[in-house]
């Protein structure tokens, strides 16, 4: 599972029926750093690739999301077969990350 960011949302003006009524999202994948620096304000970092998300949760612009990826991603849907290759398997409300390598030990 990675996590990312939402950015926007795709409208279809065809699909395959076994998605009828889905709701699909556009959301960039964020590294440690990424997460990490969300918050200093003038970093700026690579942008990675986007994705296409499936979403059933109701995630917004902005949210944090969890995705799955390729075959986990159609894992919700059995054993019915969906075109899936990310599903966005929950809303992150906080995310704390620290720096486990300065940590005295």
């Amino acid at each position: 599972m990675r996590i990312a960011e939402v950015i926007g949302h795709v409208t279809l003006s065809k699909h395959h029926p076994s998605v009828e009524g889905a709701r699909w999202l556009v959301a960039v994948p964020l590294s440690l750093a990424q997460l990490m620096s969300r918050r200093a304000e003038g970093v700026s970092l690579p942008v990675n690739e986007e994705l296409v998300v499936y979403d059933e949760l109701g995630a917004g612009h902005g949210s944090l999301i969890g995705i799955s990826e390729g075959t986990e991603a159609s894992m919700p849907f059995r054993p019915a077969r969906k075109p899936v290759d990310a599903y966005a398997a929950c809303i992150l409300d906080s995310i704390s990350v620290e720096d486990i390598g300065s940590a005295a030990g």
